[in-house]
């Protein structure tokens, strides 16, 4: 059972460590994990990963590695002594990459590093999966992207929470079901096309909801995030 105050992950998307700092310390203890994607690891690099961890902070690095097996392997071998919690991996890098991430992860344990495939990004809809030459329709795409990322040993999967409960209903209940795109209701969309609320994500079997703008960006983080906690709870 994963606590109630882990399963908020913020997201870090800012250009410095002091930026990620500042909002860090506004949350104080009322966030736990905190998500560092491309912007924020760009810019500061595995030392902003090591500060955090440090702090007590678990990390879910949001890298979507996607490359040749070795590659992958190599990155996520690093990543795993790095000590996050989490990272990505493009399920569309097929299964001899997905495996490789895996094992490159470490042994099994309740403290590994968890290797979590992204499905079809939150941002995509019908048309935009149609541009790239998929002629499945977005959820079969979904399914068979997290069918083909369990298989190969994944901790779970990313996608939208709207494809949760499809995923849960044909994939099962032994898996983590990572949801950005969550925004509480009111909230703007900003550039995320498939959008929840906390409640609903939680509701269609979302095990973390990861939310950025709308607490980084309020004038007070901590009120916010707990609102969002209340609903998860």
């Amino acid at each position: 059972m994963i606590p109630h105050s882990e399963r908020l992950i913020v997201a870090l998307d800012v250009s410095s460590s002091t930026d990620a700092t500042r909002i860090v310390t506004s949350l104080g203890e009322t966030v736990k994990t905190y998500k560092v994607g491309m912007q924020l690891y760009t810019a500061e690099g595995p030392r902003i990963v090591r500060d955090l961890i440090a702090s007590g902070k678990n990390v879910f690095l949001d890298l979507k590695y996607h490359d040749i097996p070795n590659t992958v392997a190599a990155a996520v071998r690093e990543a795993a002594k790095l000590g996050v919690s989490m990272l990505t991996v493009h399920a569309s890098g097929g299964s001899k990459m997905l495996r490789a991430a895996v094992e490159a992860s470490g042994p099994s344990s309740a403290t590994a590093t968890k290797v979590i495939a992204v499905t079809v990004l939150t941002s995509m809809d019908e048309q935009q999966l149609l541009e790239t030459g998929v002629q499945k329709n977005l959820l079969d795409q979904v399914v068979n992207l997290g069918r083909l990322a369990l298989d190969a040993g994944c901790a779970g999967v990313v996608s939208s929470a709207r494809e949760v409960k499809a995923l849960r209903a044909q994939l099962g209940t032994g898996f983590l079901a990572v949801t950005p795109g969550v925004r509480p209701a009111g909230a703007a969309h900003g550039d995320q096309a498939r959008v929840v609320t906390p409640a609903e994500a939680v509701a269609a079997g979302a095990t973390h909801v990861v939310v950025g703008r709308p607490i980084t960006g309020a004038p007070d983080p901590a009120t916010e995030a707990r609102k969002i906690l209340e609903e998860i709870a």
